[in-house]
């Protein structure tokens, strides 16, 4: 079964920061966000991918 943000434990969600700018994240149905570098680091099987060769762009709003 695949596990996305919602079955992250809430301590480790309080201490996860942006790997490149330590910035706070914001949680999605499958990622987490960081508005300030504007990348998304998916979520795989309940692990945060937190690399920031892996990170996608979010696209700007318009």
């Amino acid at each position: 079964m695949l596990r996305g943000v919602s079955d992250l434990p809430a301590d480790l969600l309080a201490i996860l920061v942006c790997p490149q700018c330590r910035g706070p994240l914001v949680t999605e149905p499958a990622a987490l966000r960081c508005d300030a570098c504007r990348l998304r680091y998916r979520v795989e099987d309940g692990i945060p991918v937190m690399l920031i060769d892996e990170a996608t762009p979010v696209p700007a709003e318009g």
